[in-house]
């Protein structure tokens, strides 16, 4: 027959044996070493990478301040070119309105200048017409009072006499009819 085997129990499995506690050391050791040697050799690079972001970050709050900075003096240029611009167009209507006065005035005082020497060239077209309407209304006058009395005058200071006699009657008229036209 065959004997039974009879399983011996070793030790106990909670209490450490010598390979327990060499693996420990040896992890321990190796921590260690990863510590002094490896950890700080990958720190370094993560430090650095830290501070570049670290910068950028405050670099782009610099920026947004002074960006708010930048807008708010833009933003004041704007006000001040649009009043600016306000005042050129106000002075500009001035100007303008001015401008048109002044034409208006000048235009006016011309107008004047025209009627006045328009009146001043009728009045002497007038005074010419008269003058010469003077000689041949005399001499109609004399011609038409000859058929009329069948008489020639002999006289010339007798034709004088009665060519200045009815052109007086004549201005004596006009003055009457001119002065109640105008009245």
């Amino acid at each position: 027959m065959a004997q039974p085997h009879t399983v011996l129990a070793s030790g106990n499995f909670l209490v450490p044996n010598a390979t327990f506690i060499a693996e420990f050391f040896a992890f321990i050791l190796i921590l260690g070493i990863v510590a002094k040697y490896i950890l700080p050799r990958l720190q370094g690079p993560l430090r650095e990478r830290q501070e570049l972001i670290r910068q950028q970050m405050q670099d782009a709050d610099d920026a947004k301040v002074r960006l708010g900075e930048a807008e708010k003096k833009y933003q004041e240029a704007l006000n001040e070119a649009r009043t600016e611009a306000a005042q050129i167009r106000e002075n500009a209507r001035a100007e303008a309105q001015r401008t048109i006065e002044e034409l208006h005035q000048k235009a006016q005082e011309d107008a004047a200048r025209i009627v006045q020497r328009g009146e001043e060239q009728l009045a002497s077209q007038r005074a010419s017409i008269v003058r010469e309407l003077r000689g041949e209304i005399g001499t109609l006058a004399v011609e038409l009072s000859e058929k009329i009395v069948d008489q020639r005058l002999a006289d010339d200071a007798q034709v004088s006499a009665t060519v200045d006699a009815f052109l007086a009657g004549l201005e004596s008229q006009e003055k009457a009819v001119s002065g109640g036209t105008d009245a």
